[in-house]
């Protein structure tokens, strides 16, 4: 069912706030114009705009009350684990210092999701990593996108681990992944990761060996974050 004309428009107005607060524009600590000229200023009606406002205070970026107005939030408060919350700051302004934090998340993740993996992992589930992986390779012959194919195969571990915590991370995980993979291959001059570390890592889950598995999605992670380091 397609989404009615108001709540595209509660979206987009949740959207063009959101990356404006983000961006500085609406700066932590000041307000908000009021729920009355955000409608005239964007031209949507109350409701929608109403319904704009209680997102961005679920998002933790404002708070709306009565006498007090709307108030931008400090980053601190900020629910990075939305995905929108992070999309908006990873396309305006992805500092590397963010980069390595979430780097920092992924490697108290998922090496232990791939040793989970190894342990708990489907037949379905072992297909699933495989296929990604020979979608890496195919990007590699410029026959797949190899930003797609890399997240693919990173998220396939986390929903191979049977851990329904890792299993809820992964679209926090792919939204991240898309700056995080795009910058590394960067600093590296390469346009995708490296196939054969990869291919490591699916060996070491299917030979159901939770250590190796754990020590092989570590290293790649560490790399991650010594070239991260190395920009700082």
């Amino acid at each position: 069912m397609k989404p009615s004309p108001r709540q595209n428009l509660t979206h987009q107005l949740t959207y063009d706030l959101g990356i404006a607060i983000v961006e500085g524009t609406y700066p932590v600590g000041g307000g908000l114009p009021s729920e009355a000229d955000l409608c005239v200023q964007y031209n949507v009606s109350r409701s929608s705009t109403r319904e704009a406002v209680k997102m961005l205070s679920a998002k933790g970026l404002i708070s709306s009350r009565p006498k007090q107005g709307i108030r931008v939030l400090p980053e601190n408060s900020w629910n990075m684990f939305d995905t929108d919350v992070l999309t908006w700051i990873l396309s305006s302004k992805p500092s590397l210092a963010l980069l390595k934090e979430f780097t920092q998340v992924r490697l108290a993740i998922e090496p232990q999701a791939a040793a989970l993996a190894a342990m708990n992992a489907t037949y379905e589930q072992l297909e699933d990593i495989e296929k990604a992986l020979s979608r890496m390779v195919e990007a590699d012959q410029g026959l797949d996108d190899p930003l797609d194919a890399d997240i693919a195969f990173h998220t396939s571990i986390l929903v191979a681990s049977g851990n329904r915590f890792f299993v809820q991370l992964t679209e926090f995980i792919g939204t991240a992944l898309r700056v995080s993979i795009r910058y590394t291959n960067k600093i590296k001059g390469v346009p995708g990761a490296d196939v054969k570390k990869h291919a490591d890592i699916l060996n070491t889950i299917k030979s159901r060996n939770p250590d190796r598995a754990r020590d092989a999605v570590t290293a790649i992670l560490d790399e991650a974050l010594e070239l991260i380091d190395s920009q700082l």
